[in-house]
């Protein structure tokens, strides 16, 4: 936990941009996997942890804002559980160190609910993601579960995005250990990566790594020769000769806090010219997009210029043909690079997607695409100090959406369909950092891991 006074402060504000009513967060709590013993490894809740800190189930946070009070819910610990657990702090104690000082059973939670709405008080809470948190709510409010989503509070959902948007110091020196991780994971894998090796055995090794070294990955590791596959979790191939290791993986600190780098690499350690020719058109929209970083510039902007970068390099190998500006302006690109340039990263490795990707990345004059490619653009407004963002461009060869686009003749004016097959055996390659947005422009957060060619063929050796 960070020291109780930064979690007040956070409270604190929240007060300011509610102003009345009360608000509501429920913490997650243990989920079985096959038996109810035998549970899920433990993740809090991101807004919980953000306003409280404590990294246990079983809690909930009641924020008054018009007494300024807050109360923690929780049961203090029985015998049955000491025996299990061994001795565990009080309820009282715990919810010291996040700066509260009244707290009450959880029973006692819809007990307080009930007396609140029954003054026709306003009980804000945010959107719930987890079946266990919808049915508490339900029950809380005696609504049906389903609909808990539906009445979440659009006030408390914008002024909490507003607050974690904005990454603090101590936040900015989590997310820089998590980034220090994923660099050992991912050299790790490049190292292993060599003709014969299967997918499991490094997928293994680095998940093992974020296991060791903080609080395990921040995602389902993505490690796979089939890095057309965007989000590849199959790890059953061996790795041969002539194909590329997509992995993009990250780590979460203790504190929770993410990293999200992807890099790819030649089977074997050397690129061939065809690999490199790929290679290096991701790289230079990677490393021009990280350049061009800074406030006031929009994540839209910026991703378009990336596509633009991407196309003249796609157009310079007889991929793609005709007016650059064109080609983008139709969505042509998108064949060889059908996702956004990146996202929101702090508490979450996609920041606060639990609260609704629009609420985070859109508003009423910024409205989301319906154009293949940038309508999966997760963020589309400016960028603001204390921004912590990926930018993590690719190039896929994707043999099924190829060939559907070749069959319907779409946008023959800008792609080459008889020069891709050439390029097929690739699959994919991505490149992701994760950079952060200062007052005058933008900091690579984290030790540099290996990217240019050079540097990767090294480290293979």
């Amino acid at each position: 936990m960070f020291k109780s006074d930064v979690y007040v402060k956070r409270r604190d504000e929240l007060r300011r941009k509610m102003k009345t009513g009360l608000a509501l967060f429920i913490g997650n709590i243990e989920s079985p996997m096959n038996y109810p013993a035998n549970t899920y490894h433990y993740r809090q809740d991101s807004d919980f942890l953000y306003f409280f800190g404590l990294d246990l189930p079983g809690f909930a946070g009641l924020m008054d804002f018009d007494s300024g009070k807050d109360k923690i819910f929780g049961n203090d610990v029985d015998m049955d559980d000491i025996i299990w657990m061994g001795p565990q702090p009080t309820v009282k104690e715990l919810a010291l160190k996040c700066g509260v000082t009244s707290t009450a059973p959880l029973a006692k939670l819809e007990e307080s609910i009930k007396e609140a709405v029954s003054k026709r008080r306003n009980v804000h809470f945010l959107p719930p993601y987890r079946g266990e948190t919808k049915m508490t709510l339900g029950s809380i409010f005696k609504e049906n579960p389903c609909q808990m989503k539906t009445l979440a509070s659009t006030d408390l959902i914008k002024a909490v995005i507003s607050m974690r948007s904005i990454k603090d110091k101590s936040e900015i020196s989590e997310i820089e250990k998590a980034i220090e991780i994923a660099y050992d994971m991912h050299t790790t894998a490049m190292k292993m990566c060599k003709p014969g090796v299967k997918e499991q055995d490094i997928f293994g090794t680095i998940e093992g790594i974020a296991l060791a070294k903080g609080g395990g990955t921040s995602f389902p590791v993505i490690l796979s020769i089939n890095g057309q596959t965007l989000h590849n979790h199959a790890h059953g191939n061996i790795l041969q000769k002539g194909k590329m290791m997509v992995t993009d993986a990250g780590a979460e600190t203790n504190m929770h806090y993410s990293s999200d780098i992807t890099r790819t690499t030649p089977v074997g350690g050397k690129f061939s010219s065809l690999q490199k020719d790929i290679y290096e058109i991701v790289l230079q929209t990677n490393t021009e997009a990280i350049k061009a970083t800074r406030p006031g510039i929009s994540n839209r902007d910026l991703h378009l210029m990336a596509c633009k970068n991407m196309t003249i390099g796609l157009k310079e190998l007889g991929l793609m043909k005709g007016n650059t500006d064109e080609a983008v302006a139709a969505g042509a690109h998108a064949l060889f690079m059908p996702h956004g340039l990146g996202h929101m990263m702090g508490l979450d490795v996609h920041d606060m997607e639990a609260l609704g990707e629009n609420y985070i990345g859109y508003d009423t004059e910024v409205k989301r695409s319906d154009q293949f490619g940038l309508a999966f653009l997760r963020f589309a407004l400016p960028y603001k100090p204390g921004h912590v963002f990926t930018i993590e461009p690719g190039c896929y060869f994707i043999p099924e959406l190829i060939e559907m686009w070749k069959s319907e003749n779409r946008f023959k004016e800008f792609i080459n369909y008889s020069k891709i097959e050439k390029y097929m055996s690739i699959g994919g390659i991505r490149i992701e950092d994760n950079v952060l947005i200062t007052e005058k422009g933008h900091k690579l957060l984290g030790k540099p891991i290996p990217k240019t060619v050079k540097e990767i063929e090294t480290i293979c050796m």
